[in-house]
């Protein structure tokens, strides 16, 4: 055990060596680190509790996310009909299920077209043989199609998935420093965002679905008559964004919806000088622009924004170019914001902030005080116990110890990792843990010792028996960390992440580091006795 060839010892301390000096950036300023090679710039990051920022806890309306799905249901079974030449009647929603009637001749033709609809779901749901749509003969040909609470919960999973990516482009969008953006239970999704001390901004980017339309004005019915419940059924009525709210009859119609475009940027109108924000559509979005201001020149049309209208210009020319602009009551910040909900693209589903939390730069840093002085405290204390108890053997674990916290910083600033409070704590606790293994490691050297053996033979076979017992030690507490992580959220998953690499660098310096300058120091002086 005491044996080292000199290629093993050689990359041990590189080993050590490359890890520690991962921790080094850490050490200098931000703006001085940016000059560095892409390579030599990871660094830990600071979690919401030790630099402040914003926290928030978002959910999805899963009441809308059914709405939709069922609207879904009834535009396709319109068109499945439609395009089998099958006549209907009474096609709407009624509660959780979609109805139609249809002809008894053309039942049994309407019922084998409109299952087709339904798919295997996908996933582990799908081995069990459920559907994504039920469709159920109810009698005198109504044909009744339903969607499975299953399917419900897979379509919140994926309005899930599509909304954090949406929620992650808005918010990198505000130039903030690494946020945290993940998903929390079924419906849920949480946004942490250190350095942001005011989420007001934050909260008006994520609560706006920001779905942009592009829609004909109705001119023929005067908006104070639709007011008076006067509307075509074609046409509704939409208010104005801005303030004093204004009425405008709109056609459902979309001519060109904002998944069409490309790029949103805010800019000056160069005749008013007022904030506008410029925007430029795909191929095909510019082709249906086109063809709809040139079928419609003269005639006003909509831009909708979440059921808003946010402008109602008149076309005074076709726009054959691909790119327009929207003007209206804009300060600079709300087309700076206007233009980022475009470029991210629209929710699937509204979102409700359900939980908000603000943590002060004060508070923040009182926490980084309060941990490191936990940390040079507790450090001290093992230090001092060590060398009193132990000696010159006490000496080379504390040596050990800091090589293992000077490694855990390398790791975590190696995967750019964030720092939180309980991350401290887990660091703390990983010293204790350190130490723990090298008094096993000397204890057992006392018992050879007691047990006649010279001093060399006494320190081999210490190491060697220690081993299994440092070793379930560390697995069992590695198997916690790893549960911790993986069923815990936020603070909790940084203390989990900070212990299990603390666990790994651990059993790393105390049976290779520890052993080798153990190793070293029998070479050089060939004792004859153990300072233990």
């Amino acid at each position: 055990m005491l044996y080292f060839t000199r290629w093993k010892a050689l990359g041990i301390i590189l080993t050590a060596l490359i890890v520690c000096l991962c921790a080094v950036p850490n050490f200098f300023p931000e703006a001085q680190v940016k000059g560095w090679p892409a390579w030599a710039q990871r660094r830990l990051v600071l979690g919401l509790d030790l630099q402040g920022g914003s926290y928030l806890l978002l959910e999805v309306d899963s009441n809308y996310v059914k709405k939709e799905k069922l609207d879904q249901i009834r535009d396709d079974v319109r068109r499945v009909l439609r395009e089998a030449k099958i006549g209907y009647t009474g096609l709407s929603t009624k509660g959780d299920a979609v109805e139609v009637r249809v002809k008894d001749s053309d039942l049994g033709n309407a019922l084998s077209k409109i299952r087709e609809l339904s798919q295997p779901l996908g996933g582990l749901l799908g081995s069990n043989g459920q559907r994504s749509l039920e469709v159920a003969d109810a009698g005198g040909g109504l044909i009744r199609l339903t969607v499975p609470q299953a399917a419900i919960t897979e379509r919140v999973r994926q309005t899930i998935e599509q909304s954090i990516q949406i929620v992650e482009r808005r918010v990198n969008q505000l130039g903030t420093v690494e946020p945290v953006i993940q998903r929390q239970g079924t419906d849920r999704i949480l946004v942490q965002v250190p350095g942001l001390q005011d989420p007001t901004r934050l909260k008006e980017l994520l609560g706006k679905t920001a779905k942009m339309e592009f829609r004909m004005v109705d001119t023929s019915v005067p908006p104070d008559q639709a007011q008076q419940g006067r509307l075509p059924p074609d046409s509704e009525l939409l208010m104005s964004a801005s303030a004093p709210k204004v009425p405008y009859v709109v056609k459902k119609q979309v001519l060109v919806s904002g998944g069409d475009l490309t790029d949103a940027q805010p800019g000056f109108d160069q005749r008013t000088s007022e904030p506008v924000v410029n925007f430029k559509f795909n191929t095909a979005g510019a082709r249906k622009f086109s063809q709809a201001t040139t079928e419609n020149v003269g005639l006003p049309f909509a831009i909708v924004l979440d059921n808003e209208v946010i402008s109602a210009p008149v076309i005074r020319e076709p726009i054959t170019g691909g790119q327009g602009q929207i003007s209206g009551s804009f300060t600079v910040q709300s087309a700076n914001d206007l233009a980022i909900l475009l470029r991210a693209g629209a929710l699937p589903a509204p979102l409700t902030v359900i939980e908000e939390r603000t943590v002060g730069p004060g508070l923040g840093q009182d926490s980084i005080e309060k941990g490191e002085l936990a940390a040079y405290v507790g450090s001290i204390m093992v230090i001092v116990f060590m060398l009193l108890t132990y000696r010159l053997f006490g000496l080379f674990a504390n040596i050990a110890v800091a090589i293992n916290v000077a490694m855990i910083f390398g790791l975590l600033s190696l995967l750019n990792a964030t720092l939180t409070l309980p991350g401290i704590a887990g660091i703390v606790l990983t010293v204790g843990i350190a130490v723990d293994s090298n008094v096993l490691i000397y204890e057992r050297i006392r018992e050879e010792l007691r047990g006649g053996r010279n001093a060399i033979s006494a320190i081999d076979a210490g190491f060697k028996r220690a081993l299994a017992t440092i070793l379930d030690s560390n697995i069992t507490t590695f198997i916690a960390a790893a549960v911790l992580f993986y069923i815990g959220t936020g603070p909790v998953r940084g203390f989990a992440v900070t212990l299990g690499i603390g666990i790994l660098t651990t059993v790393f310096t105390a049976f290779t580091l520890t052993r080798l300058i153990v190793a070293g120091w029998v070479r050089w002086k060939r004792p004859q006795s153990v300072p233990i």
